[in-house]
C-alpha cells in the first residue's frame, strides 16, 4: 500500500512543503529512504521502528521504501521522523488515512516521545503558505510556530498521543502565541557612563538612523562599555523584524520553549579570530553567519584592526546590500543580513598615539600599518568615526548621575516614528537605508547648506558614497531634533562625525 504524509524541509531560512510517500510491498524486508537524504534522515529507520514497536503498534514486516518528495532537494536532519512513522503505520493499515489538509514535523526518541527541532517558525510559515490547515509538530517548537498565520498549530508531547488524536480519542488544542513583551530592562545603563557626553550624542545618532559608527580611543577610554550599552537605546522592534529575527535564530537553533520569539534587537560581538565563513554564514550546510543573526540589531566588532583581512572585507557587500547570498558547488542561499555595524579600535598597537600625557611606543611605520588594516573601502561604508577621549580626574571621580539609557530610548522611538511615517510602505525602514530618490526627496539642502557641503567635499576628500552618508546622518538629526528641513547645524554635526584623522590622531 501507498500512503502519502504532507511535511515541511529548510532550506537556509526559507521553509518548503516536502511529502512523504511511503510505500510497503512485498520480498525482503527492509527499510530504505531516498529523496536525498543525509545522514541523520537515513539514521530515521532505526528511530522510527523502535518508536513504532514502543507505542504499542506493529511494524511491518515488508519491503519499505520513503521517497521525500521533491527527491531533487537535500534533505536534512532529523525533522522527517514524524512522518515516517505515520506514512508507515498508514500504509500498513495500522490507522486510519491521514487527512491533506494536515501536516506533521518533528524528531522521534526511541520511546515514541518527540524531540524539537531547528527552523519550526519558517516551517510552519511555509506550511500556511501551502494551503495546510493543522500543522503537529513537538511540543517545545509550538510557541514559537505559533506565530505563523493562517494556521493551526498543535502541540504534540509523543507519538502515542498523537495517535490518539488522530484516532478521535483526545482533543489536542492549537497552541496560542505568547504575547510580545518589549523588555525595556538591561543590565547596562548609560547612566553608569561618566562623561563622553559627546560619544553618547554619537551614539544616539546612530541607533536613531541605524548608523555604521566607529569608536577610535585608547585603553580604558570606555568603547566597549559605551558600545555593549548601545542596544538599551535602540528603538523597540517591530512585528515584522520579530518574524524574520526570530526565523533566522530558529534556524540556528537559538530558539526554545522558554524563548520562543526575539523581541530584543540582537546584539552579536564575535571574537576576533572569527572566520570569513563564520562570519558570512555557509559552509558545507547553510547555515547563517554572525551578520546574519546581528540582522535588525547590532554587530560589535571590538579590536577591529585584528580580524583578519578577509573577515572584514566580506562585510562590504552585506553593508551595501543588506543580504548575503552564499553560493557553494550543491546550493545557492541568501540570508537577511541588515545590521548596524559597531566597531571599536586603538589608534595603534600599544594604544596611546597622540594621547596627551602618554608616550607611545609604536614608530610612525607601525602606526600607518595598524591603521591600514582596515581598507578604505570598509571605512567609506562607515557613517560616523568617533573619536572617544581618556577620561580625566574630574570625570572619573564626578558623582553626577548620567542621562539614563530610558530617556535616551524616548527620543530614540520618536525619531524612528518620524522616519517610518516618512517612508510608509516602502522597504526603507530608517534614514541609514534611503537610496538615491529618497534622498533626493527628503535631504533637500537650501544655499547655506550646498556651501557647507561643497566646503566639506574639497577639503576632505569625500567620496560619492561618503556625502551621501553624511546627507543621511544629517536628516537623523534633524529628526532626533523634530524639525522637518535639514538646516546648516545639522550638517555641521554630521560633517563632524567624519572628521577623525587617522594619520594625525
Amino acid at each position: 500500500m501507498l500512503s502519502k504524509i504532507r511535511s515541511l524541509g529548510l532550506t537556509g531560512i526559507a521553509g518548503y512543503e516536502v511529502t512523504a510517500e511511503c510505500f510497503l510491498s512485498s520480498g525482503l524486508p527492509g527499510f530504505d529512504i531516498v529523496g536525498l537524504p543525509d545522514a541523520a534522515v537515513k539514521e530515521a529507520r532505526e528511530r522510527v521502528r523502535a518508536a513504532v514497536k514502543n507505542c504499542g503498534m506493529k511494524f511491518p514486516v515488508s519491503r519499505i521504501t520513503v521517497n521525500l518528495a521533491p527527491a531533487d532537494r537535500k534533505k536534512e536532519g532529523t525533522v522527517y521522523d514524524l512522518p515516517m512513522f505515520l506514512g508507515i503505520l498508514s500504509a500498513s493499515g495500522q490507522i486510519n488515512p491521514i487527512p491533506e489538509e494536515y501536516a506533521f514535523f518533528g524528531e522521534l526518541s526511541l520511546s515514541g516521545e518527540l524531540r524539537p527541532v531547528r527552523g519550526a517558525l519558517p516551517m510552519a510559515i511555509a506550511a500556511g503558505k501551502a494551503g495546510i490547515k493543522k500543522l503537529y509538530i513537538p511540543t517545545e517548537n509550538a510557541s514559537e510556530a505559533a506565530f505563523a498565520p493562517g494556521i493551526e498549530v498543535c502541540p504534540v508531547k509523543s507519538a502515542a498521543e498523537l495517535l490518539e488524536c488522530l484516532a478521535g480519542e483526545l482533543d489536542i488544542k492549537p497552541a496560542q502565541p505568547p504575547e510580545i513583551l518589549h523588555d525595556t530592562i538591561s543590565s547596562f545603563d548609560f547612566a553608569d557612563v561618566k562623561g563622553q557626553e559627546t560619544v553618547k550624542r554619537a551614539l544616539e545618532v546612530a541607533a536613531a538612523g541605524g548608523h555604521n559608527i566607529l569608536l577610535v580611543g585608547p585603553p580604558g577610554a570606555g568603547k566597549s562599555m559605551l558600545a555593549k550599552r548601545l542596544p538599551g537605546i535602540l528603538p523597540d522592534m517591530t512585528a515584522e523584524e520579530i518574524i524574520s529575527s526570530t526565523e533566522i535564530h530558529s534556524v540556528a537553533g537559538m530558539t526554545g520553549h522558554d524563548n520562543p520569539i526575539v523581541n530584543v534587537r540582537p546584539f552579536r560581538s564575535p571574537h576576533h579570530t572569527v572566520s570569513p565563513a563564520a562570519m558570512t554564514g555557509g559552509t558545507g550546510n547553510p547555515k547563517p553567519g554572525e551578520i546574519s543573526l546581528a540582522h535588525n540589531g547590532v554587530l560589535f566588532l571590538d579590536e577591529l584592526p585584528e580580524f583578519h583581512k578577509d573577515t572584514l572585507e566580506a562585510l562590504r557587500q552585506p553593508l551595501e546590500d543588506g543580504e548575503i547570498t552564499v553560493s557553494r558547488a550543491r546550493y545557492t542561499v541568501t540570508f537577511p543580513s541588515r545590521f548596524m555595524l559597531v566597531c571599536a579600535m586603538n589608534p595603534c598597537k600599544c594604544g596611546w598615539y597622540g594621547q596627551p600625557g602618554k608616550i607611545c611606543t609604536c614608530t610612525e611605520r607601525s602606526v600607518k600599518n595598524y591603521q591600514s588594516r582596515i581598507s578604505g573601502p570598509l571605512l567609506d561604508r562607515i557613517d560616523m568615526i568617533i573619536e572617544v577621549p581618556a577620561l580625566n580626574f574630574e570625570e572619573l571621580s564626578s558623582r553626577t548621575d548620567a542621562e539614563p539609557s530610558a530617556e535616551i530610548k524616548k527620543r530614540v522611538n520618536s525619531a524612528r516614528g518620524i522616519q517610518r511615517r516618512r517612508f510608509g510602505e516602502s522597504s526603507t525602514e530608517c534614514n541609514a537605508q534611503m537610496g538615491p530618490k529618497e534622498l533626493k526627496e527628503y535631504c533637500p539642502l537650501d544655499r547655506a547648506g550646498r556651501d557647507i557641503m561643497e566646503l566639506a567635499y574639497s577639503k576632505m576628500g569625500l567620496t560619492a558614497r561618503s556625502y551621501d552618508r553624511i546627507l543621511r546622518v544629517a536628516r537623523t538629526i534633524a529628526d532626533l531634533a523634530g524639525e522637518e528641513k535639514i538646516s546648516p547645524s545639522h550638517l555641521a554635526e554630521a560633517i563632524q562625525y567624519r572628521t577623525y584623522d587617522f594619520q594625525n590622531s
